[in-house]
């Protein structure tokens, strides 16, 4: 399976545990396809690993953490007044909101192996 917005770094501890992370950020009009690719990747993680999720050093076999947050900038105009003396801002419009997504998902060299070989990361 192929993934458009999800890129994972990957790394691994001193135990072969592997932790898979990606990032991805988009406007509005991408934040459905974003959502579902992440639904993808959880999908066949609980498939294929189906009643193993838990912490890895806790005996599962995998586990994850999804955060998102939504930011919205306002810009703004400073400039220095020489006639007063005095600083001054101006605000424009908000801009469109940026959504951010982090997925990170640890697993055992078994785990690994086989997300690395579904989403093609190899």
């Amino acid at each position: 399976m192929t993934l458009k917005y999800l890129d994972f770094d990957y790394s691994e501890d001193s135990e072969g545990i592997g932790v898979f992370d990606a990032m991805a950020t988009t406007g509005p009009q991408h934040v459905a396809a974003v959502h579902a690719e992440i639904g993808q990747v959880l999908e066949w993680a609980h498939a294929a690993f189906a009643g193993r999720r838990g912490p890895v050093g806790d005996g599962g076999d995998w586990d994850y953490d999804l955060q998102g947050m939504q930011e919205i900038a306002v810009p703004e105009t400073i400039e220095f007044d020489e006639e007063t003396l005095r600083v001054r801002v101006r605000t424009s419009p908000p801009a469109t909101p940026r959504h951010t997504v982090t997925l990170s998902i640890s697993g055992t060299p078994e785990f690994c192996v086989a997300f690395t070989a579904e989403f093609d990361l190899g």
